[in-house]
């Protein structure tokens, strides 16, 4: 699933489980809280025959698909996008009632609701400390509980003009009270409890993220991701797969030249190279040992061309320290799928094609590319003008016919010297 993993994805929702959750959480609130109360207010049967609750609905929509696509971390965007529902409702029903619109007190509270929840939202998402933060989340919470307050007190000031002359007078109200304290508690309560989800949410998302890089480093990213889709990936099956192996020619003399960090730093770059090829190639999953490589492929023209860029990539790095890496591959088939003890389990895959592989890379000379009769057969039509060569691999009761695949000339130079000069020492 690109862009985003399929951990990634169930971790943060699809669209449209974050859009409900934008419109049902935050843009339709005062929107809901307004419609009821003009509802009451006038005649039900009247109210709902006019456009004014579907333009609050339609306002709170945009609102929600705006703030829905939103990168994480958009502090001012997050603030300017909570006042699109009062805007677009605003202008529109200005444009059809004129100014007559900011008599009634409402209205104006759905801009003043809007900017404070906004901006409890714009400070949660900048570098405020998490007791901060939290806090600013219960006074958000607080402030939605007291959209219903404010319409039952604008309910009551239609209703009974007498207990809403002042606040005094309307608090003088046992039962005003009570709905006032009740309303700030909840709001205080469901502050605390959203607080406390989205602490545990954070720490799910980053124990999360520390699992799939560690579950990355076992499986690989693609094979991670269908696993979770598929479990039944992860048991033992027979599949037809390409094996690389890749390893560095001359390596172990070099790094006995070297000091222990200069032959860190080497493999580091090394890595990294061939994780930067890796990435651009679908790849069930590729492992390290020392200076080899070994990566599996379904695909057979994936693999060619992974170990095409690979053997472009290594001569830039390598030539330079007079070094340069061979690269076997092998088509057949393998079992793959997870192996070991009750207790401890990895991934991997096991088989003649494996060995063979290894063999052929064994044989390949710095900056070549052998590639075996099954593999060549899969892709005769990447393979032009092949040149082969036979090998006598250990192990093997009859030579292996191999395809050579065209060197860099460079490298090519660097393994005729090498050649040369072990001929030299030889005699």
């Amino acid at each position: 699933m690109a862009p985003h993993s399929l951990i990634e994805h169930r971790l943060h929702g699809s669209f449209a489980t974050r859009y409900a959750l934008e419109f049902f959480g935050n843009s339709a609130h005062f929107a809901i809280a307004n419609i009821a109360f003009e509802a009451l207010h006038e005649s039900p049967n009247r109210y709902f025959l006019s456009y004014d609750p579907y333009i609050l609905i339609v306002s709170s929509i945009i609102q929600s698909y705006y703030l829905t696509t939103l990168p994480p971390a958009a502090p001012w965007r997050r603030l300017a996008g909570n006042m699109i529902g009062p805007s677009i409702y605003s202008l529109t029903e200005i444009f059809i009632e004129g100014m007559h619109f900011w008599d009634n007190p409402n209205h104006i509270a759905y801009w003043i609701f809007a900017l404070m929840i906004g901006t409890a939202q714009f400070l949660q998402q900048t570098n405020l400390h998490n007791t901060i933060r939290y806090l600013v989340l219960i006074i958000e919470n607080i402030a939605r509980a007291s959209i219903i307050f404010l319409m039952y007190y604008l309910f009551e000031m239609y209703a009974n003009p007498a207990q809403t002359q002042s606040l005094s007078t309307f608090f003088a109200d046992a039962s005003h009270q009570f709905v006032g304290i009740a309303i700030l508690f909840f709001g205080f309560t469901i502050g605390l409890a959203n607080a406390a989800g989205q602490y545990y949410l954070q720490l799910l998302r980053n124990t999360s993220e520390q699992l799939k890089v560690f579950s990355e480093w076992l499986l690989g990213k693609e094979l991670l991701d269908r696993s979770l889709s598929h479990p039944e990936l992860l048991h033992q099956h027979r599949q037809q797969r390409v094996i690389l192996f890749m390893d560095i020619r001359g390596f172990t003399q070099w790094s006995e030249q070297h000091s222990p960090e200069e032959t860190v730093q080497l493999l580091s770059r090394y890595y990294q190279t061939i994780e930067q090829v890796f990435h651009q190639h679908h790849i069930i999953k590729w492992k390290l040992s020392a200076d080899e490589v070994m990566a599996i492929f379904a695909q057979p023209s994936e693999a060619l061309s992974a170990a095409q860029q690979l053997q472009r990539r290594m001569s830039d790095l390598l030539a330079p320290e007079q070094l340069g890496a061979g690269i076997g591959m092998h088509y057949g088939l393998v079992v793959e799928g997870l192996l070991g003890s009750s207790g401890v389990k990895f991934y991997d895959v096991i088989g003649d094609t494996v060995n063979t592989a290894k063999r052929i890379e064994s044989a390949a000379r710095n900056g070549e590319i052998l590639a075996s009769e099954e593999l060549h057969r899969a892709c005769t039509a990447r393979i032009r003008q092949p040149h082969t060569r036979t090998i006598h691999a250990k192990g093997k009761a009859h030579p292996i016919t191999v395809y050579v695949l065209s060197a860099n000339p460079a490298q090519r130079e660097l393994a005729q010297w090498q050649t040369q000069e072990q001929t030299v020492k030889a005699h």
